[in-house]
């Protein structure tokens, strides 16, 4: 990726956004708005095998407004779902030139250097308003005590009309910009999502995926894959995992992006099946095993990453990661991913996988 010049991202209201280095993708016409698709098929986007792991920062850019009675219990992690509420913009930076904003923390082991991140936003254009999609492909992002920067797509973006959603996701290849930077507090603004009320529901926001090398660290196969669709079927997503001999007692993680899952509304599950073996169902204490698309960002350990804002209940945007733990089987040679949304209309956006590796 290079610096190159591009437009700044249009916002609601009049006045200028004062930026530092613009970053765009490394082609010729970067001004010209990306690509667009209505169903973007799963692939692969970033594999290593190196010492190290994968970490993500991930927030929301909306939730219900506050002159709502139910909204502070429901931020705090009540059951209920976004078509019940007038939704509003999350804006943590003070700055009158964003309309929505937030911040999640890259937490990196120490000695760790970045060897590939990626940016994903994404929510629904059509709610109480409708958004263009022509600022689908733009956001802001700032490192932590960084300015903002402009980022742009580097890929097709899917974009996508169903189930009374306008629905979006991009990504921008943001390496360079993490590598330099390190951990901390990222901030991201001008998600492309519209506010209001519908039964469809108000929805977005961002997850930043970071592979790490750290010699220290066990030997672990590391994989990416992006795509965008609906997973309103029986069948879901399924992804394969070509992977090395698991050894026995080996231990992983996984993450997934997705928009529009309710909480409390059953009947979506993430499956893990090694080889021949049988799909164990995937879940926590944040993520029931029939309702795991349930409006949460989540991860393993007693000391989640910081974010600003902290809702427990996200109104329809979730980013988890899983321990792989038992379903984990020795032998295997293939990972088998499947998620399904059998009530909810919900979109699927990213899948990262961390697993040890035969040494």
């Amino acid at each position: 990726m290079r610096n190159s010049l591009g437009p700044l991202l249009r916002r609601a209201s009049t006045g200028a956004l004062a930026l530092a280095t613009i970053w765009a993708p490394a082609a010729s016409g970067a001004s010209a708005p990306p690509a667009e698709a209505g169903r973007v098929p799963f692939t692969q986007r970033f594999s290593a095998l190196q010492h190290g792991g994968i970490v993500r920062a991930a927030n929301t850019s909306i939730s219900c407004r506050t002159t709502s009675a139910a909204c502070p219990a429901v931020r705090e992690g009540q059951t209920a779902v976004n078509g019940d509420f007038d939704m509003f913009y999350v804006d943590v930076d003070r700055d009158p030139n964003t309309y929505n904003s937030s911040r999640a923390e890259v937490r990196l082991p120490e000695g760790a250097r970045a060897t590939y991140a990626r940016l994903y936003w994404g929510g629904n254009l059509r709610v109480g308003e409708q958004k263009p999609p022509k600022d689908n492909g733009r956001v802001l992002v700032a490192e932590p005590g960084g300015a903002y920067k402009a980022v742009r797509a580097d890929t097709v973006v899917g974009h996508r009309v169903a189930g009374g959603a306008d629905a979006f996701q991009a990504s921008a290849d943001v390496t360079k910009l993490v590598r330099a930077s390190g951990p901390g507090l990222y901030t991201v603004a001008q998600i492309n999502t519209a506010m209001g009320k519908s039964a469809a529901g108000a929805w977005g926001g961002w997850t930043l995926v970071v592979a790490y090398e750290q010699p220290q660290e066990p030997l672990r196969r590391l994989e990416l894959w992006d795509g965008f669709d609906t997973l309103n079927s029986r069948t879901g997503a399924e992804i394969r995992l070509r992977a090395p001999h698991t050894p026995a007692h080996a231990g992983g993680r996984a993450g997934v992006v997705a928009y529009n899952g309710d909480r409390g509304r059953t009947g979506d599950s993430l499956t893990l099946s090694t080889g021949r073996t049988n799909a164990v169902p995937l879940g926590d204490g944040a993520n029931p095993r029939d309702d795991v698309l349930n409006s949460t960002i989540s991860e393993p350990g007693a000391a989640p990453s910081e974010r600003a804002p902290a809702y427990a209940n996200t109104l329809g945007y979730d980013s988890d990661v899983f321990d792989l733990g038992k379903a984990l089987r020795p032998g295997g040679d293939q990972l088998a991913f499947r998620l399904v949304s059998q009530r909810d209309a919900a979109w699927f956006g990213a899948l990262f996988v961390a697993v040890d590796a035969q040494q």
